[in-house]
């Protein structure tokens, strides 16, 4: 059998593991009819390993042929004179290894919620949320055109927002869960509007046409500097919703609200990448904009700095570890505007795995820090840092209050985003109810009830 042949079979295999498996999973609860934990976990199982070592496959058959772009056209949904939607998945050096990070997180976490929610009310319902997530992953790194990763996308940020409102009984996850939902959609809307500006440009989505048949990191961008310049900025705004980058930081806190599985392997390792994933893929576009570039680099370094900062004033230990990751990630995105491209993929890779582990590790390590307090009969010393004996205290209290608030970056989204935004659909529904009265002549019940305003949409955030 031929090696492109081969890999095609592969690559159907590695994408109809987790579809198999969110199936399977979605259709038992849909029919009300729960597997065993059991049960669960061995399917789980199965096809993470069936999707892992297809993957690795795929990647030694690239290697021992020397193939560095493998292409699969699965077919078109939609084709119209201007228009088409096509799904393709590409195997490059960007996506396979990837891929191979989401099945190997995804597979250790698999294995260790599998004990961690034993006897959990919610145990099918996480482990559907957690499939739907690692087939939006599969979907979203293999992705070959603009529309395949706007679906994986699509599903990575509905099971991520699902499963920080996982647990329903309580007030604050479902809070926490929309917050998220709102900036995702944020994030998603930057993506959609995209897709169409690039569809505009070159008539299609497919990142061959796009950014040339050279394989990644090479290919040069079809497109003028100026065209890259407002598909890229959109972009950005669509990767930093999604890897939590400033001014969207405030929701990736709000997300340890979750399962410390899914706070792992998604906030912690895999979906807080995915921007910087995003930008790596549009790489030869940046390379068309000095000012594209500068603005990735500029994102990066102000994430960076906002994380440092605010994670040595948090004393929960998941947001500790999730401001620590945004140091990483924002260290990622500037090293991508710089015009390096794999070394970040080589930083996703080893934060990703060591990031896991420290929220796999850290209800362990209070226990054990637990164990050695009671022994010594006090807490353990802490020595102050460097800058905490070289700030005058009253202005180190003014930066401990400033981190603690997060830079105050919530309050800055919502007057300088939301407002306008819901200040404009309250206008409009008002129009609306006021044309409705005069074509029914009188006052009609919509019109008694009334609208949103910007304090009912502090309650809900």
């Amino acid at each position: 059998m031929p090696p492109e042949s081969l890999i095609e079979l592969l690559g159907y295999l590695v994408v109809a593991a987790p579809l198999i498996l969110m199936a399977v999973l979605g259709l038992a609860s849909l029919l009300n009819h729960q597997l065993s934990e059991r049960a669960t976990g061995r399917l789980v199982h199965v096809a993470v390993l069936v999707g892992l070592i297809s993957s690795t496959m795929i990647l030694g058959l690239m290697l021992a042929w020397g193939m560095r772009h493998v292409s699969i056209e699965i077919g078109s949904w939609v084709v119209i004179p201007d228009y088409h939607f096509s799904v393709k998945l590409t195997f490059d050096r960007l996506s396979v290894p990837f891929v191979i990070l989401s099945f190997v997180l995804c597979g250790v976490i698999g294995a260790f919620a599998n004990r961690y929610m034993h006897r959990e009310p919610g145990f099918h319902r996480f482990f559907v949320f957690y499939a739907l997530f690692l087939l939006g992953m599969v979907i979203t790194s293999l992705a070959g055109t603009i529309e395949t990763l706007f679906s994986g996308w699509e599903l990575v940020g509905l099971s991520s927002a699902l499963l920080v409102a996982f647990f329903l009984e309580r007030p604050a996850p479902v809070r926490n869960g929309l917050y998220v939902w709102v900036v995702y959609r944020i994030s998603d809307a930057a993506l959609l509007t995209a897709s169409v500006a690039m569809h505009h440009m070159r008539g299609a989505g497919d990142f061959d046409k796009l950014l040339g048949t050279d394989s990644w990191p090479g290919g040069e961008a079809l497109v003028t500097s100026h065209q890259a310049l407002v598909v890229g900025l959109l972009l950005l705004v669509a990767a930093a919703g999604k890897s939590a980058l400033v001014p969207f930081s405030g929701w990736l806190p709000r997300a340890m609200e979750g399962p410390t599985p899914s706070s792992a392997v998604f906030y912690g390792a895999l979906s807080v990448h995915l921007g910087a994933f995003l930008l790596l893929r549009v790489s030869p576009i940046l390379d068309s904009s000095f000012w594209l570039s500068a603005a990735v680099t500029a994102a990066g370094v102000v994430t960076a700095l906002f994380a440092a900062f605010t994670g040595r004033v948090q004393t929960d230990i998941k947001c500790a570890l999730t401001y620590a990751s945004l140091t990483q990630v924002g260290f990622i995105v500037a090293e991508i505007g710089l015009g390096f491209r794999y070394i970040p993929l080589i930083h996703i890779l080893g934060h990703g795995c060591l990031r896991t582990l420290q929220f796999l590790r850290a209800p362990t390590l209070l226990h054990d820090y637990r164990i050695m307090e009671n022994a010594i009969g006090d807490r353990l010393p802490r020595m102050p840092g460097f800058w905490e004996q070289a700030i005058p205290r009253s202005l180190s209290v003014w930066f401990y209050r400033l981190a603690m608030e997060r830079g105050y970056l919530d309050g800055w989204l919502q007057d300088g985003i939301v407002a306008p935004f819901l200040a404009v659909l309250q206008w409009c529904d008002a129009a609306e109810r006021r044309w409705t009265d005069f074509l029914s002549g009188g006052q009609s019940r919509e019109s008694d009830r009334r609208p949103p305003s910007a304090s009912t949409f502090d309650e809900l955030l």
